[in-house]
């Protein structure tokens, strides 16, 4: 098993991010979203490289004392390899070292998986959103309070 390294994305991961995120990931983020999203003030986004190709990201918006996340994508012949887990907690990390009281996500309602595992690491369902996904799938908000360091 080789070794996974969490890194700060960069400009220079945008091409190969963007393959992932157009072969792994749904219509609802196109790569011109997600370039905003890498250069845009108060986000924080990271990836996991395993033998030094990309095989998931994150990112992280960062707010007054809450910060949400944007999205957990993970390469899909990668997936159930604990590469979410291993994201999904350094993006909980981050928000606690920025002294962050609460995090919020949403997800689509038929991505099972995805809400098992932010389940697994104490999010609650606080909300849906009608419709969010395409016009027809219902989005369910979800939040974790952390705990400040």
């Amino acid at each position: 098993m080789e070794k996974k390294e969490i890194l700060d994305m960069t400009l220079e991961d945008f091409d190969e991010i963007k393959d992932i995120l157009i072969s792994d990931f749904d219509e609802f983020w196109t790569p011109e979203i997600l370039k905003k999203e890498i250069i845009g003030e108060n986000k924080k986004y990271i990836v996991v490289r395993e033998n030094n190709q990309i095989v998931g990201f994150a990112g992280l918006m960062l707010n007054i004392d809450e910060a949400e996340i944007m999205n957990i994508v993970t390469k899909k012949e990668m997936r159930k390899k604990g590469i979410g887990t291993l994201l999904l907690e350094k993006i909980i990390e981050i928000a606690k070292n920025n002294n962050l009281e609460k995090i919020f996500l949403e997800v689509n309602e038929n991505n099972k998986h995805a809400i098992k595992l932010y389940q697994k690491a104490g999010f609650q369902k606080i909300g849906i959103r009608k419709k969010y996904y395409h016009g027809k799938d219902n989005a369910i908000i979800m939040s974790k309070k952390i705990k400040i360091l």
